[in-house]
């Protein structure tokens, strides 16, 4: 189980900022995994998320995708996505609400055929 600092360590004039910082990136992103079967979280620049995206394309997958600044900016709202997620690297690819890693990760439930089960597809 992943370490999380539990709301019983945060001094209670802090919890809320702690609860609130950058929690509209955070509800986007999860309106999205409700909406989406498939969706993928990335950033302009990085060639991970592109590699994902085409992966998706490629086997016929249906995605959301969703894109937070660059290299330069939006760094401080993809780093409450990290935090949230305990993933460290964009992309981020989620399927039936449950995060199953970057582009690599793809890729291997692709070639094992795990992804066509968790979507309920016919291989």
């Amino acid at each position: 189980m992943r370490a999380i600092l539990d709301e019983a360590h945060l001094h209670p004039a802090i919890r809320d900022k702690v609860a609130k910082h950058q929690a509209d990136i955070v509800a986007e992103v999860q309106r999205a995994i409700a909406s989406h079967d498939v969706v993928v979280v990335g950033m302009a620049q990085n060639p991970h998320p592109k590699q994902a995206c085409a992966a998706l394309r490629k086997r016929g997958v249906a995605f959301e995708y969703l894109e937070y600044g660059g290299y330069l900016s939006e760094w401080r709202r993809r780093n409450a996505l990290k935090m949230w997620t305990g993933w460290p690297t964009f992309p981020m690819v989620f399927v039936k609400g449950s995060l199953v890693g970057g582009a690599s990760d793809l890729d291997a439930l692709i070639a094992s055929g795990e992804l066509d089960k968790l979507l309920g597809r016919g291989a």
